[in-house]
């Protein structure tokens, strides 16, 4: 273990044990975003992911514990979590765990694809059929529906962490709603708890088996206040999406991943990724 850790650096490392060293140095941080192992049987390089399920949701508790102790009074902990259809609890397993030290104060849906009828979509000119866009693993059963979101659940320490919704908003599709409504002041409003963000689909371009697209990390910086944030702390990195986003935001960051297959991967992307080219 290092005796002092650095910004900007991403550190093959135990997460608990990163973020104990991180008390031991006072080192705060304002916005953790991580998606963790789901315990379903995803084929990490290094990790066994069909733990026990009790055994894995004390080690998510412990997570949530030591993290609690890093993160400033008004910091957000971004938690991206899935599931299978033949197992939709774990997912909420995991939140009942945080619930323990931090105030559940948004759950957002992370819609990987949608399909929409356009007699349900209303009657705007620049919606002229129906829609159906994004992606999704289709599964072979006569049970359980293609699961088509993820949750990315809000924690904070006290549920009052102000946001900046409209730095993630969205156009309204009336536009004779601004300035009929007190709230709409300009084209622009809360985008909601739904986000729709689409994901690569071509296998070798997702080495890891559960990344997440950088524009997700990337909105929950943007929801929680670019200008309130110092640090960002990914205690399960993977191949450097979270420390790419904080990259393209200018924005320090720090995290642990213990695969230094994944470790590599992440290192190239950030050395080769521009502005322009972001992506791994």
């Amino acid at each position: 273990m290092p005796k002092t850790l650095k910004k900007n650096t991403i550190y093959q490392m135990d997460c608990l044990k990163g973020i104990k060293a991180m008390q031991k140095q006072s080192m705060l941080v304002d916005v953790i975003v991580t998606s963790p192992p789901y315990n379903i049987g995803k084929e990490y390089q290094t990790y066994n992911d069909v733990r026990p399920r009790d055994e894995y949701l004390e080690w998510m508790e412990s997570v949530a514990q030591e993290s609690q102790q890093i993160m400033t009074e008004e910091g957000s902990f971004f938690l991206n979590v899935g599931g299978k259809p033949s197992d939709h609890w774990i997912a909420l397993d995991i939140a009942a765990r945080f619930r323990k030290y931090f105030v559940m104060q948004n759950v957002i849906h992370w819609i990987k694809s949608i399909a929409i009828p356009q007699e349900d979509a209303g009657k705007y000119p620049n919606i002229t059929g129906d829609i159906s866009v994004g992606h999704y693993k289709p599964i072979n059963s006569n049970r359980y529906l293609n699961s088509c979101h993820e949750y990315i659940f809000q924690f904070t320490k006290t549920g009052e962490t102000p946001l900046d919704k409209l730095a993630i908003g969205v156009p309204y599709q009336d536009k004779s709603n601004i300035g009929r409504w007190k709230a709409a002041q300009q084209d622009i409003h809360d985008r909601g708890n739904t986000w729709f963000i689409p994901y690569e689909t071509i296998q070798k371009s997702r080495p890891h088996p559960t990344v997440f697209p950088i524009k997700l990390p990337e909105m929950c910086l943007k929801l929680h206040g670019v200008q309130n944030i110092n640090l960002v702390m990914d205690p399960f990195m993977g191949i450097g999406s979270t420390a790419l986003a904080c990259k393209k935001m200018g924005i320090p960051y720090i995290g642990f991943e213990i695969d230094p297959s994944y470790i590599d991967i992440a290192k190239k992307c950030l050395i080769n990724s521009t502005q322009e080219t972001l992506r791994c």
